[in-house]
């Protein structure tokens, strides 16, 4: 590395005390510094720059000091939850998935019906997302449109094609997410929602690099728009981001407390299933997702958590690995099971 011989004057121009400072500061020696950071310094040449080399084994051994500004947006994100470095570590370490996608129905968003979207309903699930994000869970959130429109229910109304109802379906999850993400940010939660197909002028074009570079950073992203393509449903839309951004989990939030073996409207004698193979899903034909995002699933390994979202804490007890719900394609964490 070639350095100007202003860095000398710079040097030079550092005063001894300071009143901003106290007084025990003083500069130090270009000798202290070759030392401290094994500096060497050669003889200026004819063009007046400096060659300077560094020692390997002493510029590692201050990384630490070194690499200060790198660390600065993981510590400003987590200080900015009122948490220390040591107490965010420490409680990452209990929860079994560092990244998850929680799919959010439009039926769930609804509530009591008595209205397309609930904002009780949404600052509920404001506040679970901020219990999880508050201990360094990575959340993205995939949301439905059925409380507002449901394209397969509306095809052949009218003239309506199954394309078209569709894309309106698509615009009723976008209503959604917005929604949803001014309920977070009013609670302090950095979101963003990305599309898609792009609506620029209300919501980023979803793009996979910079979901995932959002999520580093501590933010929720919120996909709307589903796949972007009739005929798949916001299922297959949470299982594609989720392989996608390489999440670990899908979380099915929805009106029931979990998979049944039979329907419990018509059989209150029907029973909750604790775990279950994609096997038995699609030859049981349980109406839990559709075939084509229990395959996607399947074939990329994504455990599938269907629990009710109406139930306090069932979030972050989700994450957690608990009892909570079905798990689909995985197992439950050995220690939280037991709780």
């Amino acid at each position: 590395m070639a350095i100007s011989t202003n860095f000398f004057a710079v040097f030079n121009s550092i005063p001894s005390t300071s009143s901003s400072f106290s007084s025990s500061f003083t500069k130090p020696s270009l000798g202290s510094l070759k030392h401290h950071y094994g500096l060497k310094v050669g003889k200026p040449s004819s063009n007046r720059r400096l060659v300077l080399s560094c020692s390997s084994s002493q510029m590692d051994s201050n990384s630490d000091t070194m690499n200060i500004g790198n660390g600065r947006s993981q510590i400003s994100s987590a200080s900015s939850f009122g948490l220390t470095m040591s107490e965010t570590t420490m409680s990452r370490t209990s929860y079994k998935w560092q990244r998850v996608l929680l799919k959010v129905s439009g039926e769930a968003l609804a509530g009591d019906q008595t209205q397309n979207i609930d904002p009780k309903i949404t600052m509920s699930i404001a506040r679970e997302v901020a219990a999880v994000t508050r201990l360094g869970i990575e959340v993205a959130i995939v949301v439905g449109g059925g409380n507002i429109f449901r394209g397969s229910s509306w095809a052949g109304s009218s003239g309506l094609d199954r394309s078209s109802a569709d894309y309106i379906g698509m615009l009723a999850t976008v209503m959604n997410a917005i929604f949803l993400q001014a309920t977070m940010e009013s609670i302090g939660i950095p979101t963003r929602v990305q599309t898609a197909f792009r609506m620029s002028e209300v919501a980023e074009p979803y793009i996979r690099r910079r979901a995932v570079r959002h999520l580093e950073k501590g933010r929720v992203v919120i996909f709307a728009a589903g796949t972007g393509n009739p005929f798949f449903t916001t299922d297959t839309a949470a299982a594609l981001r989720c392989a996608e951004i390489n999440a670990e989990v899908v979380l099915k939030a929805t009106n029931v407390d979990g998979v049944y073996d039979d329907d419990p409207r018509r059989n209150p004698n029907a029973r909750l299933l604790d775990t279950l193979t994609y096997q038995e899903v699609t030859s049981k034909d349980l109406s839990v997702m559709d075939m084509t995002a229990i395959t996607l699933c399947q074939e990329n390994n994504i455990p599938v958590v269907v629990f009710n979202l109406s139930k306090p804490g069932y979030i972050s007890r989700a994450i957690k690995g608990e009892r909570v719900g079905t798990i689909i394609g995985g197992t439950r964490n050995s220690m939280a099971a037991k709780t």
